[in-house]
């Protein structure tokens, strides 16, 4: 019984391809107002089930990056409504630029780490 790899010389491993697609479509994410990240999570999905190695590894960190972010997303714009409501009283205007701050960290971060991602794929080291 042999066993066939997917590796052929100067053939890109089974999902790295579709990898770096998805860490440039992330990296787009805040010029395209957050519409092409969602491309990018659809093509991390697909190559999933193929991707193989270093690229299996890029495509999963993808995926928990992408959930991670969005979830802390949708607490800081709960945050951001809750205190733009409460700034009708004036109480909730220190809290309301604190959650827009928040928010503005947060895709500060999630484009650095999908540079850093790219850059690691692109020299074929883990995330």
């Amino acid at each position: 019984m042999t066993t066939e790899s997917n590796f052929t010389a100067g053939q890109e491993p089974e999902g790295k391809v579709a990898a770096l697609i998805a860490w440039a479509l992330f990296i787009l994410s805040i010029p395209s107002a957050n519409v092409l990240v969602l491309v990018g999570l659809v093509v991390s999905y697909v190559a999933r089930g193929t991707a193989v190695g270093v690229a299996r590894q890029h495509i999963e960190a993808q995926i928990s990056l992408f959930w991670s972010v969005f979830w802390w997303t949708i607490a800081a714009w709960i945050g951001i409504a809750v205190s733009a409501l409460a700034s009708v009283f004036l109480v909730g205007i220190p809290f309301l630029l604190l959650f827009v701050l928040i928010w503005f960290l947060l895709s500060v971060w999630f484009t650095v780490k999908s540079v850093l991602g790219l850059i690691n794929l692109l020299q074929n080291r883990p995330i």
